[in-house]
């Protein structure tokens, strides 16, 4: 019987994407608020014995996830034979550890919620830093797919004569990965953070990069302070004005219009989280990795 996938809302039209590259049903979905605030979820397709996927990125995900939970197991309610999530931007993996008193390792409870609803995972580049892989704290299969082949082939077609700056010490395996895919040089600044808006970076040794243009690459643009802490430096130097590309652009705020004032020349995301710079597409490559979860469910039964 074919999956159905359930595009949770906000995802409709990344649902529909994904539902065609993995041969789904387009399952049809009612979503609401109550006037007390609380989420109404009703699957209007048929789930008994299927495979369910729910498509749901997790940008600004507190109400997400209640409407996440809720779907996952109403299907389950409901007779589905698997409930799996593709959640292209997956949340809560910053906060990995206890960095002040009083604080839990929010990355972990988050994990044991969505695990405690799905079969599967699948999601693009999360922040893995102080975890090593997803395992670490979910209990579930999980897939990640990787953008750099994706942002390495963006680069090509679009920079000449490209320079691949980390801005911070995070973001050096995704930039190395894209330097190497895209067969350029790359450089990693070191980053001082001193509160959740605020950071400073290290200036960049640009010898032997003349004419080069540099393109900062990073995992997460949020409050888009790192991206622009390296704008600023590299804008001082006589390097081209700079390209910002994100894994995942949140642009909380006035970000994208902070990075445009800096002096950018062009700020470019992959399309994880629907935004007017996503100019990366990464849809086959996640439906690949859903297709082999559905693969594994199948023979699995």
């Amino acid at each position: 019987m074919m999956p159905v996938l359930f595009a949770l809302p906000g995802n409709e039209e990344a649902g529909k994407r994904l539902a065609r590259a993995i041969g789904c049903e387009v399952g049809r979905i009612e979503s609401r608020r109550f006037p007390d605030g609380e989420s109404y979820i009703r699957l209007l397709s048929a789930v008994e014995g299927r495979d369910v996927v729910l498509v749901c990125t997790l940008h600004k995900p507190d109400e997400k996830l209640v409407q996440l939970y809720l779907a996952a197991n109403i299907a389950r309610e409901l007779g589905a034979r698997s409930v799996g999530l593709i959640a292209p931007y997956l949340a809560y993996m910053r906060q990995d550890s206890r960095f002040k008193s009083g604080e839990g390792q929010t990355s972990s409870h988050i994990a044991r919620l969505i695990s405690s609803c799905c079969d599967w995972l699948v999601t693009v580049d999360p922040h893995l830093h102080r975890h090593s892989s997803l395992s670490e704290i979910y209990s579930i299969p999980t897939r990640v797919v990787q953008s750099a082949l994706s942002i390495a082939a963006w680069i090509k077609a679009n920079i000449p004569d490209p320079v691949i700056i980390g801005p911070d010490a995070e973001s050096e395996q995704w930039a190395a990965k894209v330097a190497a895919a895209a067969g350029c040089q790359h450089a990693i600044l070191q980053k001082t953070r001193y509160g959740d808006r605020e950071v400073e970076v290290s200036v960049p040794d640009t010898t032997g990069w003349d004419g080069a243009t540099p393109v900062v690459v990073d995992d997460i643009a949020s409050s888009g302070k790192t991206m622009l802490a390296a704008v600023l430096h590299l804008r001082n130097t006589n390097l081209p004005a700079p390209v910002c590309v994100a894994v995942h652009g949140v642009f909380a705020g006035s970000a994208c219009q902070e990075l445009t004032e800096a002096g950018v020349a062009r700020i470019v995301s992959c399309n994880t989280i629907a935004h007017e710079t996503n100019e990366i597409d990464v849809s086959d490559a996640i439906a690949i990795a859903a297709a082999e979860m559905l693969n594994r469910t199948a023979l699995a039964a």
